[in-house]
């Protein structure tokens, strides 16, 4: 081989190592992102077990599940609050922030159109700041995974 072949030769190893780098901040992106979203699905079905086992019977009456009394507001029972908004919530999970809404589904309109005072619909939103393939998301900008299932009285 002559030097001027070994010479072309670097060059389009050059040319292909650089087009390499050029991928390399995407994948880390995409990498990113999904440890967050499945950090952020984790922390809501964690927090929908908790609701979950929480109880709400008939007889004799309990309920430490409680009622949203908006979209706004977090749920209580008595006068306290069963699931209190976690903004944001404690390390290790200082980036993200949890919300719980339950909802009354023999209230108004019900649940998606079912209405039956037997049923609460429970929702669990985990918001997060997302990374882009330039680096964080501009402050204010989040992503949320959000998980949602009726509950009956037991």
């Amino acid at each position: 081989m002559s030097l001027a072949e070994i010479l072309v030769a670097c060059v389009i190893i050059a040319i292909g190592l650089v087009g390499l780098l050029s991928a390399v901040p995407t994948a880390s992106y995409g990498i990113q992102e999904g440890q967050q979203l499945s950090t952020a699905t984790f922390l809501a079905n964690q927090r929908l077990e908790q609701v979950r086992n929480a109880q709400w019977v008939a007889a004799p009456a309990a309920d430490t599940l409680g009622v949203s009394a908006s979209t706004s507001v977090a749920p209580t029972s008595g006068g306290l609050t069963t699931f209190a908004d976690e903004t944001p919530m404690a390390a290790p999970y200082s980036g993200f922030s949890r919300t719980v809404r339950i909802t009354d589904c023999g209230v108004g309109a019900g649940c998606g159109g079912i209405v039956d005072p037997g049923l609460r619909q429970v929702t669990v939103a985990v918001s997060y700041r997302p990374s882009t393939a330039t680096g964080v998301a501009a402050v204010g900008t989040t992503k949320s995974a959000i998980v949602s299932m009726l509950m009956a009285q037991r």
